[in-house]
């Protein structure tokens, strides 16, 4: 959350510098790399606004932009790694059974008989699908991957999910 409580979502992450003129990657969070530039200026995770981004074309996983004010190779690298989000409520709505990542860590996370088993501290992607960690009340970690075989039930307003353990 920002500063003052407004929900953010992660939809980007800066990558590698492009050329010499202050172009970057950036690996895009969205349905389609290039709406990352549609939601307005993006943000630090505190809420601060960046920059805006122009598309200057496609890239693997993403797109690759300009930003004003970035304009060598070594500002475009400073940013690397950076994660850039924007708030909650200029993204779209989801649909039934969508869900953004932000809306799922902190859910009280249950098995099938109704026994809290911990809550969801992240949500993973390395390229098989979404994977929910769940920090245990005893410490550890659970993996568990979000598909509905594994997780039936996802109830955001009593921010609970069912999960079926390996």
């Amino acid at each position: 959350m920002a500063d003052g409580g407004t929900p953010m979502v992660c939809v980007a992450q800066v990558g590698a510098p492009h050329g010499v003129r202050g172009a970057f990657r950036l690996r895009c969070f969205t349905e389609a790399p290039e709406n990352v530039a549609a939601y307005g200026p993006l943000c630090n995770e505190r809420g601060q606004p960046l920059f805006e981004v122009e598309i200057l074309g496609p890239a693997k996983d993403g797109v690759i932009v300009a930003v004003p004010g970035i304009r060598d190779r070594e500002a475009a690298e400073a940013l690397r790694g950076e994660r850039l989000y924007v708030p909650r409520h200029r993204l779209p709505p989801t649909d039934d059974d969508e869900y953004y990542h932000e809306d799922l860590v902190g859910l009280e996370a249950r098995d099938l008989a109704g026994n809290t088993i911990g809550k969801v501290v992240a949500v993973a992607n390395y390229g098989a699908g979404d994977i929910l960690e769940i920090g245990t009340e005893d410490g550890r970690s659970e993996l568990v991957p979000f598909t509905r075989a594994a997780v039936p039930v996802v109830d955001l307003r009593a921010r609970v999910l069912q999960v079926v353990l390996p």
